[in-house]
This record gives C-alpha cells, sequence and structure tokens, in this order.
C-alpha cells in the first residue's frame, strides 16, 4: 500500500461525511444556477460548446451580462465534477465493503459528465425544450442520488428487511410515481411557459394556461399521500415518521410557492424556488424510501453497528 493509499479513508471518516454534504449542496447548488440561466434569458449567453464563444473559452467584452451567467454555471459544472470525484476518492479503499456507497459515488461522478454533454447538446438543439427539461431531471435524479448516499453513509451495511407494514410500502412507493408525475408536469408546464431562457428559443406547443391545472391535480394528490403517510406513520410508530413529516413541510412550502407564481405572472424568482424545492422534495421522498427498510437484525449487525457507533 502507498502512500497516497494509506491516507484515504478505511471507514467512514469526517472526511467522507464533509465531502458527501458537499455533494449533495452542490447538486443542488446547479440545479438553482441553471434555473438563473433559464430564468434570466441567458441560456445561448455563451453561444458555443465547450467554449463559450468559437474563438474563446471565457465570455469576451462583446457579450452581454448573460454570457457571465451562463458561464457562470459552467464553472459550477466544474465545482459538481471537482467534489463529485473526491467522494469517490475517498470511498475507493471501501469500495469492496461498501459497495452500495462506491456504486452511488460513482453513479454521481459519470452522471456529472453525462449531465455536461447533455448541456452542451441543450446549448447546440437552441435550448429545445425537451432537451432542457430532460436536463433538469437529470440534475434532479442526481440530487436524489447524493441524498440517497447520505443516508446510506449511516446506515448499517448487509441485508435489510421491511420496517413497515406491506401496505404502508406499496403506498410509499405509490406516493413516489405521483411525485414523479408531478414534476413531469411541472416541466412540460415550464416548457410552454414564458421563460424559455433565451428570447429565440422554441416553446414545446402545449397549452402552458392548461398544463397549469393538470400540473396542480397531481401535486394535491401528492399532499393528500403524503398526509396519510405521516398519519399512519405517526399511528404506527414508523421510522419513516420524521421524514414524512419533512416531506409534508416542503410540500407544503413547494404548494405556496406554486400558488404564488401562478398568480402573480409566473415572476422569475418564485419560479427559481419553486425548481430547487422540487428537488428538495424529490430527495425527501428518497429518504423516506430509504427508510422503509431497516438492516436484518442479527447478532452480526448488532456487532457492527456498535463497532460503528464507537468509531463515530
Amino acid at each position: 500500500m502507498n502512500r497516497v493509499t494509506a491516507w484515504l479513508p478505511d471507514r467512514i471518516d469526517r472526511r467522507v461525511r464533509v465531502v458527501a454534504w458537499l455533494s449533495f449542496l452542490a447538486q443542488t447548488t446547479i440545479i438553482a444556477t441553471g434555473g438563473a440561466v433559464r430564468l434570466t434569458g441567458s441560456g445561448l449567453g455563451c453561444p458555443t460548446w465547450p467554449t463559450c464563444t468559437a474563438d474563446s473559452l471565457v465570455p469576451t467584452q462583446e457579450l452581454s451580462y448573460h454570457s457571465l451567467i451562463e458561464f457562470g454555471n459552467r464553472l459550477m459544472t466544474g465545482v459538481v465534477g471537482i467534489v463529485a470525484l473526491l467522494l469517490v476518492v475517498f470511498v475507493w479503499r471501501l469500495r469492496r465493503e461498501r459497495r452500495d456507497l462506491f456504486a452511488l459515488a460513482l453513479t454521481v461522478l459519470l452522471g456529472v459528465v453525462a449531465q455536461a454533454v447533455v448541456g452542451g447538446i441543450t446549448v447546440w438543439t437552441g435550448l429545445n425544450p425537451f432537451i432542457v427539461g430532460f436536463h433538469y431531471v437529470a440534475s434532479l435524479l442526481l440530487v436524489c442520488v447524493t441524498a440517497a448516499f447520505l443516508v446510506r453513509m449511516h446506515a448499517v451495511p448487509g441485508p435489510r428487511e421491511r420496517a413497515v407494514p406491506g401496505w404502508y410500502a406499496g403506498l410509499a412507493h405509490a406516493t413516489t410515481g405521483v411525485l414523479a408525475l408531478t414534476i413531469v408536469f411541472g416541466i412540460l408546464t415550464t416548457g410552454a411557459g414564458p421563460h424559455s431562457g433565451d428570447a429565440a428559443a422554441g416553446r414545446n406547443g402545449f397549452a402552458a394556461e392548461l398544463l397549469e391545472h393538470v400540473h396542480a391535480w397531481p401535486g394535491y394528490a401528492l399532499l393528500v399521500l403524503t398526509i396519510v403517510l405521516a398519519v399512519a406513520a405517526w399511528r404506527l410508530e414508523l421510522p419513516t415518521l420524521r421524514w414524512s413529516l419533512v416531506l409534508l413541510g416542503v410540500e407544503l412550502l413547494q404548494i405556496a410557492v406554486g400558488l404564488y407564481q401562478a398568480r402573480n405572472g409566473l415572476p422569475p424568482l418564485a419560479v427559481g424556488v419553486h425548481m430547487v424545492l422540487a428537488a428538495l422534495t424529490a430527495a425527501a421522498m428518497t429518504v423516506l424510501v430509504l427508510k422503509l427498510k431497516r438492516p436484518v437484525a442479527t447478532d452480526a449487525a448488532a456487532s457492527d453497528a456498535t463497532v460503528a457507533a464507537s468509531a463515530r
């Protein structure tokens, strides 16, 4: 073992925990910066990719402030990539005993690379609304993966068993499906609305006002299902209680922002907050689903848990 390898963590230490949280925060932040690009009409501020212009990697004096906003988002991609790479490096020595963490970290790193390519395709297609929507979905999924890493990081490795009744698990998965449907209709609604990212960018051709109502229907269904999950978790003393309440709180805030933006002409800041909250809602849902299971209760698992607690 060389000096560098010996320096890498051989357990979940502070370095892994800090970088894992930075990865989650970076993935959430890039959704905000990407939203800023779109909502300020800066989507083609850098008209080429991977360079900003045909002759310059960075914005030139001839370009406007839109170029700085777009280039700033591209720089954020570099930050996200560095953090993702660092997390893979920090769990390298754990890749055999903690394959779950290594797989999640590697997924994020590969996802960041793929996202950079999709970002280039977005520019090349003149901000095609469907490509832009896919770009957002991919970012949202990476937020969910980093959230899953945070959960698994503190979990006892090994086989797991269901910690809730079967009907509750089924209801939670159904709620996840409703959330996905809500997000899809939200993306289609945004793709039909005024925030195209550039004055010359096209729209998806759907009726924005109609989609606003269609988007709201699964949103309210999601709220009702989450209330059921929270009440059931409270009555049955399930391990999902805390995160069902977190999910419920984020959804209530999301609905409030959604109603505000719909009744005030879709102000850019409110739309941007709505985009970030959607990602946080998906992250909370991810954590709740992971809490549906617990480590199999064995003497070995109990011993491992004691050792892990002592190490922390």
